[in-house]
């Protein structure tokens, strides 16, 4: 699903109005009922609740009104609509959609209230009234930092209790607090609050979401996303120019589909997979991996390690995993002389992993890591010291569509890839993680909140899933098995089987944390749930079935 700026949007909706012949009129019509149906869909029906709509003078302010008329039809009651500016300043649709609700207002007995504030004496704008829905309507896609007047408004929006607190009765609950299109104080364009903002419990973001709406941490104020069509086709959005997109669990069913298990699979033909990690005093990383390589789907699954550390490794992974012991420093890193023993072990391998738990500390290990990258006959995927070992990143360095080369850093390792702060690539995720997908012909994973995938044609995919229980010891290394796994079964789609990776994960540690919660989680966790997380989005193609032998 395509992400959009701003101006992107409004480009859609004028194409929209002049190639489709739908006029302005109906697309606000339509977000509005759009809104009350989301609404309704995920708390229940709104006859005889109380509700206060913020509505600005531009056409977010315009959607709030009709929402407030189609919320009106269905039975909600009283019913107060807050503008934020004069009526008689308020033009085009957005001011016939509140003509509308000021003309409700009128008759008494409809249970409607039209206020107009225009500056902050107007008290009964903020704490005057009962409400179990708040319907935050004051800026749309056009946000700007917000004081004065707006800055109360979106204060009052978030107090628990703003709403008459003698009426109130004690044992209500927090008004439900629904924004329209972007929580208002938001930035469509930057995953980075601006400001004062609305707290949003949903938001429903019309056509697409905007970049404010699904990058952290400014995501985290619009409480659940909806994302609701209001008629633009399919193929304007895709010829919007975006290459911004958001992962979809449709996108990863597919995948799944695609790559399934035929049945006459044989362990060689799902994937062999050289994991090469681990040192002395490092082997739980290795461990970890490996489980994972294999719960992902990968037929085979032999670790690499320093000689050392191979006698622990086995006693901690899984008996399904092999292990082959390389010539290692005298700190019990891998050396440079293992290289040639690694490279006849993947001569036959779908897919290399390299580096959990692998110590880059010694120029020995460092030149091992290179040469290995190099001189390497399959798709690779590299992780932490594997990174470390290539920081900063040599220039000449590129991977190919034949074979891939699939980065996972945190933004730390990033930082030392490029030769930058960590503030540095925090502050523009999207663009540090483009550059670098693009400029060495890698997939690059930028690992956090809302990780991304950037892909070498400079398209940048936002993972949804994940939560902040996966900040533990180990959980990239379970990433790097998972990714590894996936692209053994699939290595003619490295970009596919990454994003199918991260969004996996993700949703194996949500699971998790709706068991566990997220402080007692541990990486552990995420493998023990990545199979009913495989099955949750892969559907029936993941469970095995009966013979239809049958005998009379």
């Amino acid at each position: 699903m395509k992400i959009l700026t701003a101006q992107q949007m409004r480009e859609l909706d004028r194409l929209t109005v002049e190639r489709c012949g739908i006029p302005y009129a109906t697309l606000m019509e339509t977000a509005g009922s759009r809104v009350v149906e989301a609404i309704i869909e995920n708390y229940g029906s709104v006859e005889g609740k109380y509700v206060a709509v913020y509505c600005g003078k531009g056409n977010n302010g315009g959607d709030g009104a009709v929402i407030a008329h189609h919320l009106f039809m269905k039975g909600a009651g009283p019913i107060t609509v807050l503008l934020f500016g004069k009526l008689s300043d308020c033009t085009g649709d957005a001011r016939a959609n509140l003509e509308i609700i000021k003309s409700l207002a009128q008759t008494p007995e409809h249970g409607v209230l039209f206020v107009e504030i225009v500056d902050e004496q107007s008290e009964e704008g903020f704490n005057c009234y009962i409400a179990d829905i708040v319907v935050d309507a004051l800026f749309g896609t056009g946000g700007r930092p917000l004081s004065g007047l707006f800055e109360k408004a979106v204060q009052a929006i978030n107090a628990p209790r703003a709403y008459s607190l003698l009426w109130l009765p004690k044992e209500s609950k927090r008004p439900l607090i629904v924004a329209v299109d972007i929580p208002s104080g938001l930035s469509s364009d930057t995953g980075f609050p601006i400001g004062p903002h609305v707290l949003a419990d949903l938001t429903v973001s019309f056509t697409s979401p905007k970049i404010g709406n699904v990058l952290s941490p400014a995501c985290e104020a619009n409480g659940k996303l909806v994302i609701a069509p209001i008629g633009t086709p399919d193929k304007l959005i895709e010829e919007s120019g975006s290459k911004l997109e958001l992962v979809e669990e449709s996108q990863i069913n597919s995948w799944l589909n695609d790559s399934r298990r035929i049945a006459h699979a044989h362990k060689n033909s799902v994937g062999d997979v050289l994991l090469i990690a681990g040192s002395r005093g490092k082997t739980g990383a290795a461990a970890l991996a490996s489980e994972t390589v294999l719960r992902a789907g990968a037929g085979l699954v032999t670790v690499a390690t320093a000689k050392s550390a191979q006698t622990l490794l086995v006693t901690q992974t899984r008996p399904e995993v092999m292990t082959e012991a390389l010539a290692e420093t005298y700190d019990g890193a891998i050396s440079q002389e293992a290289v040639e023993q690694a490279l006849r072990l993947a001569e036959k391998k779908t897919v290399i992993a390299v580096g959990p738990g692998l110590s880059s500390a010694e120029e020995s290990a460092r030149a091992f890591v290179r040469e290995l990258v190099e001189r390497r006959t399959a798709p690779i995927v590299i992780d932490a010291d594997g990174l470390n070992a290539l920081a900063p990143w040599p220039d000449e360095l590129k991977g190919s569509d034949e074979l891939p080369i699939i980065v996972t850093p945190h933004p730390g390792e990033m930082a030392r890839l490029i030769g930058k702060t960590n503030a540095d690539v925090q502050t523009d995720r999207i663009g540090v993680a483009r550059e670098f997908a693009t400029r060495h012909h890698v997939i690059t994973v930028l690992k956090g909140s809302r990780s991304l995938i950037a892909a070498p044609d400079g398209n940048v995919y936002v993972n949804p899933t994940g939560n902040a229980g996966m900040a533990t010891a180990g959980s990239g290394d379970v990433l790097t098995g998972l990714i590894a796994g996936l692209l053994a079964q699939s290595p003619a789609d490295a970009l596919g089987a990454t994003i199918a990776g991260v969004y996996l994960h993700g949703l194996a540690g949500d699971i998790a944390a709706s068991k566990l919660g997220m402080r007692s989680m541990i990486a552990s966790d995420i493998i023990a749930n990545l199979s009913e997380a495989i099955l949750q989005v892969g559907g029936e193609a993941e469970k095995g079935k009966p013979s239809a032998i049958s005998r009379l």
